[in-house]
């Protein structure tokens, strides 16, 4: 049997609830990085049902959303415990004018949702000619 051991922590967790809970969706940890001509980005979502993951992009702001549903719930059903957070958590993701928001790529594994957003052809460097009097050179801009 599960015993709750720390009733302060509970009492934090009654008045959150109670103040932010309905109005204000809890944010999903994320990493990013650049890698290999895109940006790589993870969202930690466990426990949530990949049927309830949203993806959006409006005027390169790119819209996370997704809902974790209680486990145990119904009549006659006693929680003993419930520390999970449920509902709908929401995060937004601001992308630069580089980046191609036309080929995101999206996969959920393990409770993980990985995305590749890969830089637009006019970010990738590119080589400039140069004309001059005796010649020509090419440079990398």
């Amino acid at each position: 049997m599960l015993m709750r051991t720390d009733p302060f922590r509970e009492l934090d967790r009654f008045t959150q609830q109670l103040f932010d809970g309905a109005r204000r969706p809890a944010a999903m940890p994320m990493d990013a990085w650049r890698e290999d001509g895109s940006v790589r980005v993870m969202f930690d979502l466990p426990g949530v049902d990949p049927d309830t993951v949203d993806l959006k992009v409006e005027r390169n702001v790119l819209t996370v959303q997704a809902e974790r549903k209680p486990v145990a719930g119904g009549e006659g059903v006693e929680p003993v415990i419930s520390e999970r957070p449920t509902g709908t958590f929401t995060r937004q993701v601001f992308l630069g004018e580089t980046l191609d928001t036309e080929r995101i790529e999206a996969a959920y594994d393990a409770g993980v949702l990985s995305l590749r957003i890969p830089l637009a052809e006019q970010a990738k460097p590119r080589k400039i000619e140069i004309t001059t009097g005796g010649g020509r050179r090419e440079l990398l801009s």
